[in-house]
């Protein structure tokens, strides 16, 4: 675990299914998680830092170990409304739309593009913005990219509506990047997104 500003926490845990660590973030005060995994100091994390109350995800996706966290804790997992058809017999989750302000004062933001459920989350409180699968940052890379090819319909399309996606992000507050797929950017982000739309191809 790795407090990356006051009061955000940063993890990976890996992702049997995909077969690969993902991140996952948490508001202490906020008591608001995104993208969750239980962390490998288990459950017991949350009892030290304070439970959590609400279990965010950035895409239909990434509902991850959301429903351990609320047989544990009796947390709310909040899904966009247009992905809820991939929870279906998973657990309850409560919908919410473009523009939404969430727990947190967390705003949600339209990205689409690579999924139609895609969505970014402002944090205005952290100067935080979270990504789900658009944009990524692989170990060891400094720069960002995009997920491989084979993961989008038609990857010259997909490209080109995520650069306009965060394109339009770029008019938010926020100096750091939490992405669901590598490491966060913990400065200067806005400067590293904006570089990352701009690139050609």
């Amino acid at each position: 675990m790795r407090e990356i500003a006051p009061g955000l926490w940063h993890w990976t845990a890996r992702h049997e299914h995909i077969g690969g660590d993902v991140s996952s973030y948490y508001l202490a005060a906020e008591h608001v998680a995104v993208d969750a995994m239980v962390p490998a100091a288990g459950l017991a994390w949350f009892e030290m830092h304070g439970a959590p109350e609400h279990v965010l995800m950035t895409n239909r996706h990434h509902d991850r170990d959301a429903w351990r966290l609320r047989g544990a804790f009796g947390c709310t997992v909040h899904c966009i409304r247009n992905g809820l058809h991939e929870l279906r017999g998973r657990g309850p989750a409560e919908p919410f739309d473009f523009g939404d302000r969430l727990p947190g004062g967390i705003v949600a933001h339209e990205v689409d593009a690579i999924c139609p459920d895609e969505t970014a989350l402002h944090i205005p409180a952290h100067g935080a913005l979270a990504c789900a699968d658009g944009v990524v940052r692989w170990e060891g890379q400094e720069g960002l990219s995009f997920v491989p090819d084979r993961f989008m319909d038609d990857p010259h399309q997909t490209k080109a509506g995520l650069r306009h996606a965060y394109r339009g992000l770029l008019e938010l507050d926020f100096d750091l990047l939490l992405l669901a797929h590598g490491e966060p950017l913990t400065g200067d982000a806005k400067r590293a997104l904006r570089a990352f739309v701009d690139e050609d191809g």
